[in-house]
């Protein structure tokens, strides 16, 4: 066993009783749900909250995962349920800062990347909370659209046809040209 140990060994390892197991995971992941959650909300607090949450609730409830699907898709299900609950609460309103963080999760220099992430979080937050929940599992999150389905409680058509419309919004915006314009 001297690869990378898989979301589901080191599931089995942490309900077990494995901390190390518990913070791999954790480590894994985490990034990657601050991203998701930034790019939902717009808010890097609300972000920071959601991801505590999110990891509290995979904490308590890993006993629940059942193994029949990807890991990963359980825990964005999880982080997406957080956030829509984030924006409820907010009125679904997305927040528009300049002052975004959003962290790299590939292990590359972010510093060149920021106007890049700005405008594309600008151009998220336009779109209805349903459509920016399929760009960001399909475009970010690498999530075919039969899993996206699975855990939106959606048609895989209907995922479709959100990215699409999605996409065609985007398009529609300046953000885009001006993206372009600046060499980004």
């Amino acid at each position: 066993m001297f690869g990378k140990a898989t979301d589901e060994q080191l599931v089995t390892k942490a309900l077990a009783g494995s901390e190390r197991a518990w913070f791999s995971l954790v480590r894994r992941y985490e990034k990657r749900l601050y991203n998701y959650s930034v790019r939902m909300t717009g808010s890097p607090d609300d972000a920071m909250d959601i991801l505590q949450d999110i990891l509290m609730s995979v904490y308590r409830n890993l006993s629940s995962y059942r193994g029949d699907g990807v890991f990963a898709a359980w825990l964005f299900r999880i982080a997406s349920f957080r956030c829509t609950d984030c924006l409820r609460r907010r009125g679904r309103q997305f927040v528009s800062t300049d002052q975004v963080d959003v962290v790299d999760d590939r292990g590359l220099d972010i510093d060149a990347h920021i106007d890049t992430n700005r405008g594309i979080i600008g151009m998220m937050g336009k779109l209805p909370t349903e459509q920016r929940h399929v760009i960001e599992l399909k475009f970010f999150q690498n999530f075919t659209f039969d899993e996206i389905s699975a855990q939106l409680g959606i048609s895989a058509n209907t995922a479709k046809s959100r990215v699409y419309a999605a996409l065609k919004k985007m398009r529609e915006s300046d953000q885009p040209q001006r993206l372009l314009k600046e060499g980004i």
